[in-house]
């Protein structure tokens, strides 16, 4: 079964740009060289994005790559198919990959245990903070500046061989 979604490398060392490419090509069994471009809130790193189709399971494969390199801020996203939810992947220095379900219209779902989990693990005084880490709301905070330094940048379309 095929699925789609879109990398976005919110910023990366010049240096990494080449390894970034050689991971992603890895992951798609296709040569891929992404147009990269300045990206102004982390001065002196770069950003791209593209748009990938691949089998489903492939945006966790993508993550997976990708965090070889704890320097990097990205985000993939992988859309929802029959029978599996969508995921978005997110990596911010620092916090590390946080990972979540997501809904056709781009909300974060918890599910039943993940839920009982959450309430059972600590203070009731906590239960704000663990449900904002659960919806990945630091990891968006810090991406933000990112996201928004990105607005009209140049888009690559790839696609998984075979």
């Amino acid at each position: 079964m095929s699925t789609r979604g879109v990398v976005h490398v919110h910023s990366s060392p010049t240096a990494v740009c080449p390894h970034v490419e050689w991971a992603v090509s890895g992951v798609l069994g296709t040569r891929v060289t992404l147009q990269w471009s300045a990206q102004p809130a982390v001065p002196g790193q770069l950003r791209a994005e593209f748009s990938w189709t691949g089998p489903v399971g492939s945006g966790g494969a993508l993550a997976g790559a990708l965090r070889a390199w704890p320097m990097l801020r990205f985000e993939v996203t992988e859309e929802p198919s029959t029978g599996v939810d969508g995921q978005r992947f997110c990596h911010v220095p620092g916090l590390g990959l946080w990972t979540g379900r997501m809904s056709a219209n781009g909300d974060v779902l918890l599910g039943e245990d993940q839920l009982r989990t959450i309430i059972a693990d600590g203070p009731a005084s906590m239960l704000a903070a663990r449900i904002s880490d659960a919806l990945g709301e630091a990891w968006d905070a810090e991406l933000e500046a990112c996201r928004f330094a990105g607005d009209g940048a140049p888009v690559t379309w790839l696609h998984q061989v075979g």
